[in-house]
């Protein structure tokens, strides 16, 4: 799969999970990605189960949704995280090998 795919995927749920009502608009500011791209994978999201988009239609605003994790998504976001973390763990002990090696 598609590292750059995983890592937008895994930076568009952790921005959800933290905040269920941002906007679209915002959201890909934050990630500096286009609109485009971002109503994208998000569809892409809900396709796959991983996230559940609800529609406030009491709000006079018909635009505004929230964005929630579905138990699936909080279970990918999860592995993605530990994955995160274990390729920075290896390029830190990488770097750390490279400076040993030039002392």
């Amino acid at each position: 799969m598609n590292n750059n795919k995983n890592n937008n995927e895994f930076d568009i749920l952790r921005k959800i999970n933290s905040n269920p009502k941002i906007s679209q608009r915002n959201l890909a500011s934050k990630l500096g990605i286009s609109l485009g791209k971002l109503n994208y994978c998000i569809k892409s999201l809900k396709l796959k189960g991983l996230i559940k988009i609800k529609n406030f239609s009491r709000n006079p605003n018909k635009l505004e949704y929230a964005y929630l994790l579905t138990p699936r998504g909080v279970k990918y976001k999860s592995k993605m995280a530990y994955f995160f973390l274990k390729q920075k763990m290896k390029e830190y002990e990488d770097l750390k090998r490279e400076i040993e090696n030039k002392k």
